[in-house]
């Protein structure tokens, strides 16, 4: 037997391990904006590393989850270690699963966070496992956020500072549809504020500067910024403004999403929103905001990575194709750094933030398998 075979034979001896682990897990609810909730996730995480071996360190945060770092193998090596990187952090809010719970039907797992990314976090965990039962010991380092989903504010720093001691990083984010992903767009958030004089809208109309017709003319404007050849897409998603019907409305808002493909192209935006101004001379404006994430471009080192992963993939029976997505992860920040990043190999399924989220039980072995030869080989 080769020894993927033999990797695979492992990993699917530890399948109903791999499912109690998981089911723990999403019993956990961990919302974002959930300190307390996401620490426990944490907790429990940190209990399984350390059964397995792992030296565990919190990162301390004071307004998000801790961040979770893990370590496994030698405790010296001349081998810089592989970064495995997730989140544990979800969208769902504390009662979700009453309404959403845990449950396995015709092949699928539902539940909150169970693809985004719970089963990734545990398909590390099992890959990490299986490596441990077949004597391979290599430097692995195992990053576990609490902030990614709200765009990695605290947990940025210590992602970035991993990866560059890393050989490479390998994203446990959800596939997309069977691939896995060597290409994302950046992330940008911009906020307009726009300022005009208010006024009674029947007595004293004359007088008022509307905020939101002012807005509304800005807005015509940035959606004009939008350059499909270039891939960038500009999206005004939440607007707000004025008080009453009847009065001309001082204050007006839009919340705006922009994703670029290229990290050239980051600049020409930034030139973009802060060019914008005002046509009423009574209304001023305030930018605010920027690009959160660089786009994780497809370049040599992730396309290397690539290239093992769809051998090795042939060998383990299945078809790893590549993808590009307009969403963003915390890969985007590594592969900015020049550290060569393989994202999309966690757990495969659909409805990720929908209400039918969930995996496919028949891809978590083999994409397991996937994990844990990648982490031999490299």
């Amino acid at each position: 037997m080769s020894e993927t075979g033999a990797l695979l034979e492992t990993v699917r001896e530890q399948s109903a391990w791999m499912l109690e682990r998981l089911r723990q897990l999403v019993a956990v609810e961990s919302p974002s904006d959930c300190k307390a909730a996401v620490d426990e996730a944490a907790r429990l995480v940190a209990e399984l590393a350390a059964s397995l071996g792992g030296r565990v360190r919190m990162h301390r945060q004071k307004l998000f989850g801790d961040a979770l770092e893990l370590r496994f193998g030698p405790v010296r090596s001349r081998r810089k270690p592989i970064l495995l990187l997730g989140h544990l952090d979800t969208v769902w809010p504390l009662g979700t699963l009453q309404t959403m719970p845990w449950r396995e039907s015709e092949g699928r797992i539902f539940g909150p966070g169970v693809l985004d990314m719970k089963a990734g976090v545990v398909m590390a965990l099992a890959a990490i496992r299986a490596l441990g039962q077949v004597g391979v010991r290599r430097p692995i380092t195992l990053l576990l956020t609490g902030d990614e989903e709200v765009g990695s504010p605290a947990s940025r720093a210590i992602t970035e500072r991993l990866a560059l001691a890393s050989e490479a990083v390998l994203v446990l984010e959800p596939a997309q549809s069977l691939a896995c992903k060597t290409a994302r767009k950046g992330v940008g958030d911009y906020r307009l504020h726009v300022t005009g004089v208010a006024a009674h809208s029947g007595v004293d109309f004359a007088n008022g500067h509307s905020a939101i017709l002012e807005l509304a003319r800005l807005l015509q404007t940035v959606a004009g910024f939008t350059e499909p050849p270039l891939g960038r897409t500009v999206n005004p998603g939440v607007i707000s403004g004025g008080t009453r019907s009847n009065v001309v409305a001082e204050h007006a808002y839009a919340e705006v999403d922009v994703r670029i493909a290229r990290a050239s192209d980051a600049a020409r935006v930034e030139k973009l929103f802060r060019s914008l101004c005002c046509t009423d001379p009574e209304c001023r404006l305030e930018v605010t905001g920027g690009i959160n994430r660089p786009p994780m471009e497809r370049k040599p080192g992730t396309v290397a990575l690539y290239k093992q992963a769809r051998r090795l993939a042939a060998e383990l029976g299945f078809q790893l194709d590549e993808a590009a997505t307009g969403g963003g992860s915390d890969g985007n920040f590594t592969a900015a750094r020049g550290v060569p990043t393989l994202d999309g190999l966690g757990a495969v399924g659909e409805g990720a933030h929908a209400a039918h989220e969930s995996i496919l039980v028949e891809h978590l072995i083999p994409r397991t398998a996937l994990l844990a030869a990648l982490l031999t080989e490299l």
